[in-house]
């Protein structure tokens, strides 16, 4: 039996498709996420801090081969916790409005911003420096925010990219190479794997829409 419309109720508001979405649709569980990671970041460092294992020694070198396995470690540490706090807020916030699409495609756009941004600090890093922390991911998940709107076409996440761009464009200085103790190659190839993450889901996306309509 077909539903019968509420009197005096409007038409249904269509739901805005998952790729043109500005926020989580689940917003509790993403902040539950968000929250998580950051804490387990904290974790980590407190560990590192109490016990004398020098998690830190555990980051990307370049090109070495024993620093190789540093591509899965490095963004959990940090050497501090000035650096931490630091990347606390945009890890924060970025991760949360990456989930826009939800928290599985968001991992897949992590993994690759994650990979992306490692194997680029492997490769172009000075040798013999450890490369360590979050803000590579942070700087990936704001590279997405910002042009995932250019791919999906859509005026709303344009919108949420030109605020994420007033309040924390200043950030992108930090691709350019010329701060001391700071990886530009890891801000550089984390933001490169926001976008490339951008365009594979546009494309995704795309490819289903298209198969949907077949």
């Amino acid at each position: 039996m077909p539903p019968v419309p509420t009197p005096g109720a409007g038409p249904a508001k269509p739901a805005r498709p998952a790729a043109k979405r500005v926020l989580p649709p689940q917003p509790l569980a993403a902040a539950i996420v968000a929250a998580s990671f950051t804490v387990l970041l904290y974790v980590i460092e407190l560990i590192d801090v109490i016990l004398p294992m020098n998690l830190d020694n555990g980051g990307i070198v370049a090109r070495q081969l024993s620093g190789l396995d540093g591509i899965a470690w490095a963004p959990l540490l940090h050497g501090g916790w000035g650096h931490l706090l630091a990347n606390t807020v945009p890890v924060l916030i970025f991760s949360f409005l990456a989930m826009a699409r939800g928290i599985g495609p968001w991992i897949a756009v992590t993994a690759t911003i994650w990979l992306v941004g490692g194997i680029g600090v492997w490769l172009t890093a000075p040798p013999g420096y450890v490369t360590i922390g979050a803000s590579g991911l942070a700087f990936g998940w704001l590279a997405y925010l910002l042009v995932r709107g250019l791919f999906n076409r859509s005026a709303a996440q344009l919108a949420v990219a030109v605020v994420l761009f007033f309040v924390w464009g200043g950030m992108l200085w930090g691709v350019l190479p010329g701060q001391p103790g700071i990886s530009w190659q890891g801000h550089l190839f984390g933001a490169l794997g926001g976008v490339l993450a951008a365009w594979l889901t546009a494309k995704s996306d795309r490819r289903v829409g298209t198969g949907a309509a077949a």
